[in-house]
């Protein structure tokens, strides 16, 4: 059976089973997203959304109550969170824990709609294979590409900090993933900070070492968001992408070469590319609980003290949506 076969045969099933799942949607959900233009964003990390988009199964479980659905690509989760603060989007695929802090900073009117579960070994430090860099302390004085805001931009301060090193003792050149990888590969920069696929993406296709993943430093958890007047009008257009995020991540995790080969032509890399960084994400889909935010609150703390937070963030002081609370 050729790839492509076999591919088609599952978004058939997974077709058909989305279909029967829209039988099941409540009419309440049909009236109430009748009408509404629902405006996702996402970007290339977004595993989940980019599944769930390529299936078409929020098309399928809220267009027969005349939702219709667009997707906003954006490059990482700074410029993301910023479209949500103004309305350009109403709901936001995963973005790193650093994100939300520095929505929160901007006075963003955001809610946690889901949660995925500590993935540490998904973002690292990485260095050229030849770089005479062999620890972190020698990261000193030396110029270093990452993604303002992005979940590796807290992984670089505490890392430093770990080492006993300030995050002003380094030269930061605040780049996109796309572009940190050009500066990184031309010589430009003596190091990058990077997430998964990208992270797997040079592991494979260059010779470069991980000078030190998250582990033990930073939990990195990433987020689902909905802008809060969108969240307040709509809770069961919220439950229906949460159950669905929820179910992919586990077919993910269940499958995956299937889901490698299935991202695989989305994403424009290889298979095994792609199934590597997938084994380092754990897309265990939960809800928010404000008693678990202890990470966000010291990423909020470390921020602000690096300067680079205008004010103090106190990270319970989110709006959070609760499935048990949809009726």
């Amino acid at each position: 059976m050729s790839k492509h076969h076999f591919l088609s045969r599952r978004r058939l099933l997974q077709s058909g089973a989305a279909l029967a799942a829209s039988a099941l949607v409540p009419t309440t959900l049909l009236a109430q997203s009748g009408g509404k233009a629902i405006r996702i964003g996402y970007q290339k990390s977004s595993t989940l959304l980019t599944v769930i988009k390529a299936n078409g199964t929020l098309e399928k479980l809220l267009g027969p109550g005349g939702a219709k659905i667009s997707w906003h690509e954006f490059t990482s989760g700074l410029p993301l969170l910023e479209a949500l603060n103004v309305g350009g989007v109403d709901i936001s695929a995963d973005v790193a824990d650093t994100v939300p802090v520095f929505a929160q900073a901007a006075g963003a009117k955001l809610t946690y709609l889901a949660q995925e579960s500590p993935s540490p070994s998904a973002q690292a430090i990485v260095v050229r294979a030849d770089s005479p860099i062999r620890s972190v302390a020698d990261l000193k004085r030396k110029k270093i590409a990452v993604t303002k805001a992005a979940g590796v931009h807290y992984l670089l301060i505490a890392t430093l900090e770990k080492a006993g090193l300030k995050f002003s003792d380094i030269d930061a050149a605040y780049l996109s993933p796309a572009d940190g990888r050009a500066a990184f590969e031309r010589g430009s920069v003596d190091a990058w900070v990077t997430w998964d696929p990208f992270l797997a993406g040079v592991q494979r296709q260059a010779q470069v070492r991980i000078l030190s993943d998250g582990r033990g430093i930073a939990d990195y958890q990433r987020y689902y968001l909905a802008s809060t007047a969108f969240a307040d009008a709509n809770p069961e257009v919220l439950r229906v992408v949460f159950d669905e995020l929820k179910k992919t991540g586990l077919w993910v995790k269940q499958h995956p070469k299937e889901a490698a080969a299935f991202l695989a032509p989305l994403w424009g890399l290889d298979a095994d590319t792609i199934e590597l960084a997938n084994s380092r994400r754990s897309y265990e889909v939960r809800a928010v609980k404000t008693d678990a935010l202890g990470e966000q609150q010291r990423i909020a703390d470390a921020f602000f003290a690096a300067g680079l937070l205008p004010r103090k963030v106190n990270t319970a002081d989110v709006a959070i949506w609760a499935p048990a609370r949809v009726g």
